[in-house]
This record gives structure tokens, C-alpha cells and sequence, in this order.
């Protein structure tokens, strides 16, 4: 295990905090749950339960560290703000890497919680090097390969979001294709799950026309009601070719193709 150092307060934007280094790796960043609690408008105590709840998810020496547990910490909890009372007191004072402040966000499971988290990655967990090096150009390029990154992870994110919630397929598809291009670069359609057909479709395939499809397969009752699907397949919205507007369209799996093709093959 790596020798604990007291950094100073860092501060990023209106976030205050002791920063700390080593303890997971030489020149690693650490942050205390005392500082990260305070962050989060939290208690530490709370913070402490959370863990405490979940802590065979925290491996010791690479996402945590309890420093009321070795003595040989004693003179970076004193350097870190605490006071003899606190530290006597306290049956627990945690030290968390990164990827355990990570961890810890998850259990939080808080969308305020990880704008912040992202703050402190961009901020302060990477930027651990060019500070060391005192190179400004370093710090500058760093952070604005992290926040490039970051942008473009949460814009695929919010494209993601709104294809979920979309009832028109054409749109979710193409939606889904911008967030994999935001991501990767390459506009890639997604694949379905399951082969579907359009009544046209169908009617190419059985050389037949579409309003034939439609009739047989509320003959046989294979549509579900609107907005529904079922083993046969499901409504969905796509573009009509008449206008600008979106109409319900009836999309078939395997199972009601081959049912309409039995039917039409009487």
C-alpha cells in the first residue's frame, strides 16, 4: 500500500474538499467519504451505512481504505481536519479510490450525484499526472480530452432516453443510430431481435397485396389491440406516404407471417 499524502483543498467550481494522494498506487487520487458526503449535500454517517450495507463490493487497498483501522494514519487524519474527539468517536473513516467513489455513486444511484462525480473525474481524479508535472499545457489537454468524452458519453445517453420512449419505430431506429455515431463514430442501424414484416412485406414475398394481408389477419385475429403486441407481432407508428404525418402500421414476427401464408394458401 502506497504512502497517504495530504495535497492541500482542492477546489473545483464551487466544490471544496482535502485532497489526497497514494494510498491506491503512487500518485493516485483519493478522496475522504467525510468530503464526499459534504459534496453531496449527505451525511457522513449516512455515507458510512451505505457502505457499510454493501462492503463486500468495496475491495480494501483498491477501491477503499478504513484509516481508523491502521494507526499508522494518525497523522493524516490529523492533517485532514479531524479532531482526537471525531477520530475516537468514529468506527469507521474511509478512504475511496476513483473506482470506489464510483461505487459508491452506483449504491447512491442519484443523477445529481454523478453530474457531480463527472465534475471530479474531469477535474481532479485525471488530472493527477499534469499536476504532478506542473504542466499547464498537460492539465488543459487532459481536461479537454475528458470533457469531449464526457459530452459526447451524455449526449448518446440523452438520444438513448428518447428513442426508449418513442412509439414510432422509424424514429427509434435512426435515433439509436445517431447515439452509436455519437459514440463510435459510425452511424450503425441496430439489428433487430426478431425479423419483422411490413403487409408489403408479406404480400412480395406471397405474391398477393397488402390489404389482402390485412384482411386475412384480422380474419384471424392476429393483431392486438392498439398500442399492444403479442407472439404475432406489434403496432408500432412509421411515416405515411401521403403525408408528413406518422400512421399505426402493423409490423408481423416469423410466427404471423407463416399464419397469414397457411391462410392464403388454402
Amino acid at each position: 500500500m502506497e504512502a497517504l499524502k495530504i495535497i492541500g483543498q482542492e477546489k473545483i467550481g464551487k466544490i471544496e474538499f482535502t485532497g489526497i494522494e497514494g494510498g491506491f498506487g503512487e500518485g493516485k487520487k483519493a478522496m475522504l467519504v467525510k468530503d464526499i458526503a459534504l459534496i453531496h449535500n449527505q451525511t457522513n454517517g449516512n455515507l458510512n451505512l451505505l457502505i457499510n450495507r454493501n462492503r463486500k463490493r468495496f475491495k480494501n487497498g483498491i477501491d477503499i481504505i478504513d484509516l481508523k483501522a491502521n494507526e499508522n494514519f494518525a497523522i493524516v487524519l490529523s492533517k485532514s481536519g479531524f479532531t482526537q474527539n471525531q477520530i475516537n468517536a468514529s468506527k469507521n473513516i474511509y478512504l475511496l479510490s476513483e473506482r470506489g467513489y464510483a461505487k459508491l455513486l452506483k449504491i447512491m444511484d442519484d443523477d445529481k450525484a454523478w453530474d457531480i462525480y463527472d465534475e471530479l473525474v474531469d477535474n481532479y481524479f485525471n488530472m493527477r499526472v499534469a499536476i504532478k508535472e506542473n504542466n499547464p499545457a498537460i492539465v488543459n489537454q487532459e481536461r479537454l480530452k475528458i470533457m469531449k468524452d464526457n459530452s459526447a458519453t451524455r449526449k448518446a445517453n440523452i438520444l438513448y432516453k428518447i428513442a426508449m420512449a418513442t412509439d414510432s419505430n422509424s424514429s427509434k431506429q435512426a435515433l439509436l443510430a445517431k447515439a452509436a455515431e455519437t459514440i463510435t463514430g459510425e452511424m450503425t442501424i441496430p439489428i433487430m431481435k426478431e425479423k419483422e414484416y411490413s403487409a408489403g412485406d408479406i404480400a412480395k414475398k406471397l405474391g398477393t397485396t397488402a390489404t389482402m394481408v390485412g384482411k386475412t389477419a384480422n380474419k384471424l385475429g392476429l393483431k392486438a389491440e392498439q398500442p399492444g403486441q403479442n407472439e404475432y407481432g406489434r403496432w408500432t407508428n412509421s411515416k405515411s406516404r401521403y403525408s408528413d404525418k406518422e400512421v399505426p402500421q402493423w409490423l408481423y414476427t416469423e410466427k404471423g407471417y407463416r399464419a397469414v401464408k397457411k391462410e392464403l394458401e388454402k
